[in-house]
């Protein structure tokens, strides 16, 4: 049983006692602190809602309804939706604020609130913790029967969020239809099952073989789209005769491309193909966080753009971008934001960019693959005890490589030219993560192992107090 507050929302696995895992309690205290917030700075205010396919997803959805009405909130609520056509949403409808309920990547026992402003935005670090305060003190009150929040539902969303992707200028629907795209792709039996083939057959591509697109919720192998979980999809390509494969996480905010020869095109290359893209038609700058690859940099500065890294976390990278002024920013875990649409990772209008960069290009996605930076991430965890002074530990290893390039803008990240260590801890429980870039593999995992050793060497040496 977990639970997981944050500024960001809530998060847990379904089922067990109040406090120690998401349940129903935590459903409705959660969503109820949130109609409170938005009562505090709107007279009349109304919330959009949208969730994945999980299996949880339904009854937590009545839940979030109730509680939002029961505190005098509207609710409209739009069913079955990605995360950015809910973000989208928000705006069209001029509401409030919104909730998606999904637990993104997380496996199925597990479900959550995200919480977003009225720009359709993940809420500020201020106001997640107003909202945590909220719910914490018991600063809820529900209103008479005269007083309940409306309730509203509709389903056409996931086409107006199509639709204007479609009118973008930079996704050319007539260059995508020419090249006859064939593509398999993987949508985790969540809304992307939806979504996805909608798209692709509005892009013109008549060809779309499907792995797992009925949203059931049940999902069929672990929805992280990383490639220890995409052996299916890579083996449908690798036996066929296929151009590109599409691979969504449950909420589709995620992006992840197979190349025609099985092989994954890579998370951290989504972004840099689809900024190479954009950056060609018009020159600007980027941001990406600081956990993703350099290649961004090199890409960027190709173009004449300046290249800005971020502290890690979806907020984060939007705040610089709009610091910026960036045309196109984004994680290294295959999330694509791009400013005109809306301020929030979409894989849908990622997929357009990306075959729209593609058909223009017309080579296969491995040789547009290689006209890119090759380098290698590896990442790892360092478990440590709770009572240990996490902070006093990275400060133990800023302070061994106080001659070398630093940022400490979240966690510690060390240059050593080109390659870099990024440590990181978790919010959430005592670990320290290390995650290092180099032109190999093999000297990626070095310098993370060698960070790793610096580490224990400094706990070893008792150079730092437990708390």
């Amino acid at each position: 049983m977990t639970l997981i507050k944050s500024i960001s929302g809530i998060r847990g696995t379904i089922g067990g006692k109040p406090g120690t895992a998401f349940t129903p309690f935590e459903a409705v205290k959660y969503a109820a602190a949130f109609g409170m917030w938005a009562k505090s700075s709107h007279k009349d205010p109304k919330v959009v809602i949208g969730r994945d396919a999980r299996v949880s997803g339904e009854m937590i959805n009545h839940l979030v309804i109730a509680s939002l009405q029961s505190v005098g909130v509207n609710v409209i609520d739009i069913g079955l939706a990605t995360t950015p056509t809910v973000e989208i949403a928000v705006t069209e409808e001029k509401a409030h604020g919104g909730i998606i309920i999904t637990a993104s990547h997380n496996p199925g026992q597990w479900n959550a609130l995200k919480l977003l402003n009225a720009a359709g935005e993940f809420v500020s670090a201020e106001v997640g913790e107003e909202i945590l305060h909220i719910a914490e003190t018991d600063a809820i009150e529900f209103v008479s029967v005269s007083k309940l929040g409306w309730y509203k539902t509709k389903d056409n969303y996931t086409k107006i969020h199509i639709d204007k992707i479609l009118a973008l200028p930079e996704v050319d629907v007539e260059a995508i239809k020419k090249k006859n795209f064939k593509i398999a792709i993987d949508c985790v039996n969540s809304v992307g099952g939806i979504a996805v083939p909608m798209l692709l057959q509005a892009l013109g591509v008549k060809t779309i073989e499907k792995l797992f697109c009925e949203p059931t919720g049940v999902f069929q192998h672990n929805p992280e789209p990383v490639p220890e979980n995409l052996s299916q999809i890579c083996y449908k390509i690798e036996q066929g005769t296929f151009d590109l494969g599409i691979v969504v996480d449950p909420d589709v905010d995620r992006l992840v491309l197979i190349q025609e020869n099985g092989t994954p095109f890579g998370e951290e290359y989504t972004l840099v193909a689809v900024a190479d893209y954009i950056l060609g038609l018009q020159p600007g700058n980027t941001v990406s966080n600081l956990s993703s690859t350099i290649a961004l940099q090199d890409v960027t500065e190709k173009h004449g753009g300046k290249y800005t890294a971020a502290a890690v976390g979806e907020v984060n990278v939007v705040t610089t971008m709009k610091k910026t002024k960036a045309v196109i920013g984004g994680e290294g875990n295959g999330g694509v934001i791009f400013p005109k649409l809306h301020y929030g990772r979409d894989a849908l209008v990622g997929i357009a960019l990306f075959l729209t960069h593609l058909a223009k290009f017309g080579k296969p996605v491995s040789r547009l693959k290689a006209t890119y930076p090759d380098y290698h991430i590896a990442k790892f965890k360092l478990d440590l005890t709770p009572d240990l002074d996490i902070d006093g530990l990275l400060k133990g290893v800023q302070e061994k490589y106080a001659k070398m390039k630093i940022n400490t803008q979240d966690g510690i990240k060390i240059y050593f030219g080109k390659e870099w260590v990024h440590l990181r801890k978790s919010n959430t429980e005592p670990i320290i993560r290390i995650i290092a870039e180099s032109d190999s593999v093999a000297t990626a995992e070095h310098l993370a192992n060698k960070i790793i050793s610096d580490i224990r060497e400094i706990i070893a040496n008792g150079k730092i107090q437990s708390t």
